[in-house]
């Protein structure tokens, strides 16, 4: 009986944790997280722009979301854990094209996500950086895959 116990509480907490309330996702998300401006402050450098974040954005930070978006491979090779996810196809992100630093999100996932060229979406976490120059402005942290995205926009 004590098993069944266990067994049920451990079930429990889980499907909690997966019943997450998701704050923001899709188009939505990536509109909102354009709303970015930029301070220049000076370090041992030159100039640094560092990112001042809208309300609605300050709004989400910390709240579990779910972005979609085409992985962007880096320093050459694919890592299946740590990834940067683009709003924009390659030929239109912000490493290749046209896009800016609001369109590209760095993303740590739990698990091994495989590679592809199509739209993928990925639920987690949001964290805002605006201290480390070294980083992408947005991280999602804890990423779980949750599929293709459809192509309806």
């Amino acid at each position: 009986m004590r098993k069944l116990f266990v067994l049920i509480v451990v079930l429990g907490f889980g499907f909690s944790a997966l019943a997450q309330d998701v704050k923001m996702k899709g188009a939505k998300l990536w509109k909102t997280l354009a709303d970015v401006s930029y301070d220049i402050q000076k370090d041992e450098y030159g100039d640094v722009f560092v990112p001042v974040f809208g309300k609605d954005i300050k709004g989400i930070a910390d709240q579990i979301v779910e972005v979609d978006g085409f992985i962007i491979p880096f320093d050459g090779m694919f890592k299946p854990t740590e990834l940067i996810l683009s709003s924009l196809p390659i030929s239109e992100c912000f490493f290749c094209g046209s896009g800016g630093p609001e369109t590209v999100m760095e993303i740590s996932m739990k698990e091994k996500i495989k590679y592809t060229t199509k739209r993928v979406k990925i639920r987690g976490k949001l964290k805002l950086n605006a201290k480390n120059p070294d980083k992408l402005m947005y991280q999602l942290v804890e990423g779980v895959f949750v599929g293709l995205a459809d192509d309806s926009y």
